[in-house]
């Protein structure tokens, strides 16, 4: 397959400009020096150095994971080359003002940007955009010297980042967390603990790690409310910014991985020798709130890289469905007669079609986000709140259906392969095996479930809920005047009438103490509120084919794609909401009342 294949350029360009108008954002004054052709060019550049710098080497990271050598993580090389290019290009400071060096680019470009580098080489791409995401946290919270020391040379590519929150005994449960932090005499802190699931926790690649580390300080409250955010730095930086000693964080193991075995993933132990320098970052215990700002960035960027890993996978299965020759059609009873593409069969067009949908459905949602992250800068206050209420809500949704849905994906790309895609012969297994962590990490998608129905789909009397629902609405109308779509609409129109029918009864039954039977349902309703949400991106993404095909568009069998995916989407897809939608109302306690013994 030629490498070129595995990003569809164009498709990108439809939904960014097509369907989601990005150029809009350049009359925002923050990117108003922007233009199409800025925009552009920053994502030449990234396809450029994806296609140049980290797909070449995403098999050999595969068989060749980081290792222990005398102490140090080692990595292969091209790991090393491809981050230098990346971050010699500027992409670490991509969405940073112009002021300390950065491109000041709309979060939905760079997201375009991350989401090449995600499909060519999930793995290497990991090490630079944690750092992005650590210096952003940085951006918001931390002091001007602190910004300075930690946070600028992240931009300019010398430091990369992590977000420490998981630790051994805890997982998941953050209340539960056990690092310390002793205030010091010149407002410092001494942080003592151990972190567990550390992606990028220990490496080579720059000149030093910020690591940003929940932990308590000593006499705060029990649980999340007692939680501080700690600048830790593996090398000690002296107030003029050069390196100084070693901090006492050291690397306790190394956990080797299923997939994305190019990032590194540590076992980490601050304190051990009594000695490790940490910063308060912000107010004190109020860790949580400020590492979720890092955490929704990077919930937006799991459920991109998600579906770029799924993208790249239906690049590799379309492009051995259209040349490998085999059988016959069912009524073709001659042997004589040659053999057919694999996309001539319709089972195998079938499982294309389910893959084109859930990937492009899957890129419109993530880009839709990404694109709300913008509208923070509007002038306008309302569609400031607005924005930032919708994406609240759609967040768990990005992450959660992305990465489930991504998977499927993966699965029927290797089908379509047949016995070679369950070989490492083919990249199809191991965009599976990369992309298998994506439903777990940064929240697993059951926490992501409970979010979303326990607080986001109710938050402010349902606010967040009643503005996409509004929106929805809005493109069924549009829709609906035109013959070939009217039916869709109609159908899409009754779903979000269920969705909201769905999301009350489920409030009301929480308002009356039946809080667990209701969340027992939580994934049930994900998949409700995110099949919905998939289907108004293909609704609108059905509105901009047809816009083009009427303005007399040559490129016909693109826009024709469009409109059969949309349609394929709605009879195959949308439908099996209903029943989760029951499931939910009712609060089915099927799963609920199940006890241990009983399996």
């Amino acid at each position: 397959m030629d490498s070129r294949q595995l990003i569809d350029r164009r498709h990108l360009d439809f939904l960014l400009h097509d369907v989601l108008a990005v150029d809009d954002l350049c009359r925002y004054p923050r990117f108003a020096e922007h233009s199409r052709e800025t925009f552009g060019a920053a994502i030449s550049l990234a396809q450029q150095i994806a296609l140049e710098k980290f797909l070449p080497h995403n098999r050999k990271a595969d068989l060749n994971e980081p290792h222990l050598v005398d102490g140090k993580v080692e990595l292969i090389p091209e790991i090393g080359d491809a981050v230098a290019a990346f971050c010699e290009a500027g992409f670490p400071a991509v969405l940073a003002d112009y002021e300390r060096g950065g491109m000041q680019l709309p979060f939905a470009v760079g997201a375009a940007c991350d989401g090449l580098f995600c499909s060519a080489n999930a793995g290497t791409i990991a090490y630079p955009t944690l750092a992005r995401a650590a210096a952003n946290l940085l951006e918001v919270y931390a002091t001007p010297e602190q910004k300075q020391l930690y946070m600028q040379p992240i931009l300019e590519g010398r430091y990369f980042g992590t977000m420490c929150l998981s630790e051994p005994q805890a997982g998941s449960s953050l209340a539960d967390l056990k690092t310390s932090a002793a205030a010091q005499a010149d407002g410092s802190y001494r942080i003592s603990g151990a972190k567990m699931w550390i992606s990028a926790g220990d490496h080579e690649l720059g000149e030093n790690i910020v690591h940003l580390v929940l932990a308590r300080i000593e006499g705060a409250p029990a649980g999340v409310r007692g939680i501080s955010l700690f600048i830790v730095p593996r090398w000690r930086v002296n107030a003029d910014g050069s390196r100084g000693e070693r901090n006492d964080v050291r690397l306790a193991g190394l956990n080797h991985k299923m997939g994305q075995r190019a990032s590194v993933n540590t076992f980490l132990k601050f304190g051990e020798s009594g000695d490790c320098v940490g910063y308060l970052v912000g107010t004190a215990h109020q860790g949580l709130a400020q590492m979720f700002h890092m955490m929704n960035e990077e919930r937006i960027g799991v459920g991109l890289s998600a579906i770029q890993q799924a993208a790249a996978s239906y690049q590799y299965a379309l492009a051995y469905a259209r040349e490998r020759r085999q059988g016959r059609h069912p009524d073709q009873k001659d042997p004589a007669t040659p053999a057919v593409p694999l996309i001539e069969h319709a089972d195998v067009r079938r499982m294309l079609l389910q893959q084109k949908c859930y990937v492009e459905g899957g890129q419109m949602l993530a880009f839709d986000a990404a694109m709300l992250v913008d509208r923070q800068h509007d002038p306008d206050a309302t569609v400031r709140e607005q924005s930032h209420l919708l994406l609240e809500l759609l967040t768990p949704i990005v992450k959660a259906w992305n990465s489930d849905y991504a998977l499927r994906a993966n699965d029927l790309a290797i089908q379509v392969l047949g016995g070679y895609g369950y070989t490492r012969d083919y990249p199809v297994e191991q965009c599976y095996r990369d992309n298998r962590i994506n439903p777990i990490h940064e929240g697993t998608n059951g926490i992501q479930a409970l979010d979303l129905l326990g607080r986001k789909a109710l938050m402010k009397d349902g606010a967040a809920l009643r503005i996409l629902l509004g929106r929805i609405a809005a493109t069924c109308n549009e829709a609906a005047a035109q013959e070939s779509l009217a039916p869709l609409a109609a159908q899409l129109g009754k779903i979000a009438l269920l969705v909201r029918d769905t999301t009350m009864a489920a409030g009301q039954r929480m308002a009356a103490g039946n809080v667990r039977e209701v969340l027992a349902n939580a994934g049930h309703y994900l998949h409700l509120l995110g099949h919905t949400v998939v289907a108004w991106g293909w609704l609108r993404m059905a509105l901009a084919a047809q816009r083009a095909r009427a303005a007399g568009s040559a490129d016909t069998d693109f826009h024709d794609g469009k409109l059969q995916a949309c349609r394929f989407f709605f009879a195959t897809e949308l439908p099996q909401v209903e029943l989760a939608a029951r499931l939910v109302a009712q609060a089915d306690d099927s799963a609920y009342v199940m006890r241990d013994g009983w399996f």
